[in-house]
């Protein structure tokens, strides 16, 4: 009787459905009273509000496994919706393993998308579509756009067609047709965005396509204007269940909705603590009015985590309760206490990398006190993309193996290649790969048979691609806008190429008049899609890179040689990934770096959005502690390059939300100097900090394998080294002056990561080291000890 709800629903049930009902039900035992209650109760809607580490999956997959073992719904009878198509597959796997048996005729459960697409088929033609219609992916998209404005005569360059895709994407996630565009935003798109939009749907009809957004669009259109349609699915979805519903938008959310309305059995299992994409569209409200819109909802909160440790979870509760639009719930465990959260506070972004190096590999050593942690245990997790230039840098200076989930290594990103090539143009005007790359980089009217006229011609002489291009231009074998755009080019590398030698100019600076003369700068400026800020940011982030070396050259030879050095061998990594990357993932331990205002919570979500965007950042915080099982360090720093100017920031207001009973301040006495101590911290440090300081640390004495550690004695040297009046400007660029000064061939040396070698040449500030264990490596100067002078 048990997946029945009363006594009179059993007894009115049929034969076969009561025997079916009392099959024994073993998956049960494994729940938790919760799962249990959120798993049986199977009639009408359920709001399974699933906190992290809660084991929402097993009770989800369980409610389908139960649904099915009961009889209260045939396989093609039960509609499972998910985000992703690895969610899809582990669910269905899942569902296999527990029945022991291989689940067949499951047809509806999968992603939004492809579930629309097997709908959308069956009845394209209600929206004037074919069966076999096309789905366009996004250069298709972009293709089309470029046609539309180029015929509307608008500059495309003004008003690029990726903008005015992302403005499209969005009016369809808000499920908003042509003929619904609200008057508010008419203005789109330089007041043409919305007659582009219908002009775009008519030319997708004519062509027989849509895109990603029409399939759930066209399928709320057929829902909302043909009540048959509707009907018959109503009819045939007995049981909905939806995963991760705190993540839907506004057309995902109708179109459940719709269905819903039929037998009201729907469940959706979601975290209004973890909605953190609103910037793609998706509404927190939707989870938030659950009940409003499915009177009567049953609400099961899974709050006992089987994740992390309660000083962890405490952590986190305490920060996310600072948000009002939420539902409340209060996660426990019966783990053990285990480490507190950990909170540290460094002078600069550059020492905080250092410092999480350090505590990296301690804790793979063992040297902390506990048993030694593998690399895949270990995660660093940012806010912004461009934090992870810093830790890259570090890890490959030291060899740590480290991978970057969600996007390409800071080095091999799109954006920072193409800058690279331009330094590498200017510093060697015979480097024809990194021509290639950037002549058309900004577009300059350069097709394909201009590029291949430049090969011929520089093939023919002997020449260099610059110098056969300057030719080319000369002897009018390349006129019009793509001759003048690219003398306009290679004047800018002769002019860039003799500011190397000007002692006014500083290399960053120079760096920085590269990439606005080139427009390459501008070229992201001008593109309006979601990732341009990113790029720009990044872009920021590789001048600032620039600082710790003399020249444009020194540092083009840094980076050459530490991605040589680094290689794909299988073994263990450390992850770097953003916040927003981390969702879904845990680690033994966890570091949080970057915790400033205006960097996190990050200010532009704030400009733009208020107190929602502060909301959603807050629960930024709250997924990033929760992927902690074990070890959470949050960490700031006093001072950061912002914008290529030293600023002082300010601790994140989210560290003053940490429950202090539940934090350990690692912060070491003395470490900003008088800039910052007890006495001078209040205009830049949360007091959580100023107390650890005043009071010499929590619990010290216990973590004396911590402070009496190398790393620690070389930072707080390090700190008393410096000046505290102004915050270092080039601090590794006078080291490296001098670095190789007390170094010569033969002489036995010591790197931190590959121990003990000899040197075997000596190239600028980089020593070729035949080390004992690692083999032939070069390293910078800077990192190597004389062998009788290791400082630990």
């Amino acid at each position: 009787m048990s997946s029945f709800d009363d006594m009179d629903a059993f007894e009115a049930a049929s034969l076969s459905a009561r025997a079916m009902a009392a099959r024994p039900a073993p998956y049960l035992d494994s729940l938790n009273p919760a799962q249990r209650e959120a798993v049986e109760h199977l009639d009408g809607p359920v709001l399974m509000l699933a906190g992290a580490g809660t084991g929402k999956t097993k009770a989800l997959t369980t409610r389908i496994v139960h649904l099915l073992n009961t009889g209260r719904a045939r396989p093609n009878e039960i509609l499972s919706v998910t985000f992703t198509n690895k969610a899809a597959r582990e669910m269905k796997s899942r569902v296999s393993a527990t029945l022991g048996q291989t689940v067949e005729g499951m047809p509806w459960l999968g992603t939004f998308h492809a579930i629309c697409v097997k709908l959308l088929r069956r009845h394209a033609e209600l929206v004037e579509l074919k069966s076999n219609f096309t789905i366009l992916d996004r250069d298709d998209q972009i293709r089309l756009l470029k046609q539309l404005i180029q015929a509307a005569g608008i500059d495309e360059k003004r008003w690029p067609a990726r903008q005015l895709s992302s403005i499209i994407d969005d009016w369809k996630n808000r499920a908003l047709t042509p003929d619904k565009v609200p008057a508010a935003d008419a203005g789109a798109y330089n007041h043409k965005g919305p007659q582009l939009y219908a002009q775009y749907q008519a030319r997708l009809r004519e062509l027989n396509a849509c895109d990603f957004g029409d399939l759930l669009l066209h399928m709320v259109t057929i829902f909302q204007t043909h009540p048959d349609v509707l009907e018959q699915y109503q009819r045939w979805f007995r049981y909905i269940l939806v995963d991760e519903y705190q993540d839907t938008n506004v057309a995902q959310y109708l179109w459940l909705r719709l269905l819903a309305q039929g037998h009201r059995n729907i469940c959706c299992v979601g975290d209004d603590d973890q909605s953190i994409y609103g910037w793609r569209g998706a509404e927190v409200g939707n989870i938030l009015r659950f009940e409003k819109d499915f009177p009567g909802a049953h609400v099961v909160r899974l709050e006992q985590n089987y994740r992390s440790t309660p000083h962890i979870l405490a952590a986190a509760s305490n920060v996310i309760r600072g948000n009002s639009s939420r539902l409340g719930k209060e996660l426990w465990t019966e783990a053990d206490s285990g480490e507190k959260v950990r909170l540290i506070g460094h002078w600069d972004g550059e020492e905080e990398a250092r410092w999480i190096g350090e505590e990296v590999e301690s804790m793979q050593a063992g040297t902390r006190g506990m048993a030694p942690r593998g690399l895949d245990d270990m995660a660093i997790l940012v806010r912004a993309s461009h934090q992870m230039r810093a830790f890259e840098d570090r890890f490959l200076t030291i060899g740590l193996p480290y991978r970057v989930i969600g996007g390409p290594r800071f080095y091999e990103r799109l954006e920072i290649r193409d800058a690279m090539a331009y330094f590498r143009l200017v510093v060697s005007p015979e480097d024809d790969l990194a021509f290639e790359r950037i002549v058309n980089t900004p577009k300059r009217g350069l097709g394909d048979k201009a590029q291949q006229t430049i090969q011929r011609i520089a093939r023919d002489n002997g020449l260099p691609l610059v110098e056969g291009a300057r030719r080319a231009v000369e002897d009018g074998a390349i006129k019009g806008k793509g001759g003048a755009a690219l003398r306009e080019l290679l004047d800018g590398l002769v002019r860039w190429g003799r500011m190397t030698g000007d002692p006014d100019m500083t290399h960053m600076e120079l760096a920085e008049v590269i990439l606005d003369e080139s427009g390459y700068t501008g070229m992201w400026q001008a593109d309006k899609t979601p990732e341009a800020p990113g790029r720009l940011e990044n872009l920021k982030e590789l001048v600032k890179a620039l600082e710790g070396f003399e020249n444009l050259q020194g540092f083009l030879e840094h980076v050459s040689l530490v991605m040589d050095n680094e290689s794909d061998d299988g073994g263990e990594k450390v992850s770097i990934m953003t916040l927003h990357a981390a969702k879904g993932l845990e680690f033994p331990v966890v570091f949080l770096p970057g915790w400033e205002d205006g960097l996190f919570p990050s200010q532009r979500s704030m400009d733009e959005s208020g107190v929602k965007g502060l909301e959603e950042e807050r629960r930024l915080a709250y997924v990033g502690i929760t992927r902690a099982e074990e070890v959470c360090t949050i960490s700031f720093a006093g001072n950061r390059r912002v914008f290529g100017q030293w600023q002082s920031q300010m601790p994140s207001r989210f560290i003053d939300e940490l429950p202090e009973d539940h934090v350990e301040v690692l912060t070491p006495p003395g470490l900003y100097g008088g800039g910052y101590g007890a006495a001078g911290m209040s205009a830049s440090a949360s007091p959580q900090i100023m107390a650890g300081q005043a009071s010499g640390l929590h619990d010290r004495a216990s973590r004396a394998d911590v402070y009496n550690s190398p790393g620690w004695k070389r930072m707080q040297a390090r700190s008393q080294e410096r000046p505290v009046s102004q915050p270092r400007e080039s601090r590794a660029q006078v080291i490296d002056l001098d670095a190789v000064s007390s170094f010569e061939t033969g002489q036995r040396v010591f790197h931190q990561k590959f121990g003990y070698g000899e040197i075997i040449g000596i190239e600028g500030d980089k020593l070729e080291v035949a080390f004992e264990k690692a083999g032939t490596k070069k390293v910078v100067a800077k990192f190597v000890h004389a062998e009788d002078d290791v400082p630990f």
